[in-house]
């Protein structure tokens, strides 16, 4: 039996860098954490411990710095994108840049100076390059939604040990963590963020809901209809249960309005949505 050196990468993690730009007295933010993963012919470095090819994690770190100040950061995916090809191109042992980026957003108060941390989600995008191809997935994170009416839940499949009680009017919350594949490194990110975001949005206000998984494939769906760039949206939503407080002990009737939001244990549904036209490209996601 031959033991072998299987698939890997390695690189620096969660940079965390604010970009500052300047405008007279207006300032713009940026808050972002990148993370850097790169590989290549990497067998001597696992094999023998021979760092030729390796560039350390601590100059990848250095070249987001260098490349905030150089470039600026406006478009995460743009960034992501001018940092994956350089790694490509500058490191000959390269063949594979993979960036991540997480964005914090912040808005302005008053003035040109002073802002406030938004409580809100979390913008990401990944990015891949090599020298044949590229792919970006835009996404978010934690955008936390909530219908008090307009979902049910009933009809489901029982056993000997269900005890849920279907019911025609629920609570239904969740946090969403949606992530996009475009079709081309070209895009108007900040444009396309907006509208993905927003049919997001839409869907799940305007779903009368059967079920989680069917609001889910809506979300997907509108985004698909509206947007010709993206081809393939993957979606994981914990339902964030709202259970109803039994008020009969004090004499009082819960008529669908007080509710008890339980932490954990929660359902968590997942899925894909695409067109039937979608390149295949796997390992975009990973």
């Amino acid at each position: 039996m031959a033991i072998v050196l299987g698939p890997n990468r390695y690189g620096k993690a969660e940079t965390r860098v604010v970009r500052v730009t300047r405008d007279g007295d207006v300032h713009r933010l940026k808050d972002v954490s990148v993370g850097v993963s790169l590989s290549g012919a990497m067998d001597a470095v696992h094999l023998t411990g021979d760092n030729a090819a390796v560039l350390p994690t601590d100059s990848q770190k250095n070249t987001v710095f260098a490349f905030a100040k150089r470039h600026g950061i406006d478009a995460i995916e743009d960034f992501g994108l001018l940092l994956a090809r350089h790694f490509v191109a500058s490191q000959p042992a390269i063949t594979h840049a993979r960036v991540e980026i997480h964005e914090y957003g912040w808005s302005r108060i008053t003035g040109g100076h002073s802002f406030v941390r938004d409580g809100g989600e979390v913008r990401t995008a990944l990015v891949h390059a090599d020298a044949g191809s590229e792919t970006v997935v835009s996404g978010l994170t934690d955008l936390v939604v909530l219908n008090s009416t307009g979902s049910e839940f009933h009809g489901f499949a029982q056993d000997e040990y269900t005890t849920l009680e279907p019911t025609d009017d629920r609570v239904l919350a969740t946090a969403v963590t949606a992530r996009w594949r475009h079709r081309s490194t070209e895009a108007a990110w900040d444009e396309s963020y907006r509208a993905a975001r927003d049919a997001l949005l839409k869907a799940f206000a305007g779903t009368h809901s059967l079920s989680l998984q069917q609001t889910l494939f809506q979300m997907g769906r509108r985004v698909l209809a509206e947007q010709d760039e993206i081809c393939e949206v993957r979606l994981s939503m914990p339902n964030k249960h709202h259970f109803l407080v039994d008020l009969k002990p004090f004499g009082m009737k819960n008529d669908n309005e007080v509710y008890f939001a339980a932490d954990r244990p929660y359902g968590l549904i997942e899925g894909t949505v695409l067109t039937d036209d979608a390149p295949d490209a796997p390992s975009a996601w990973n």
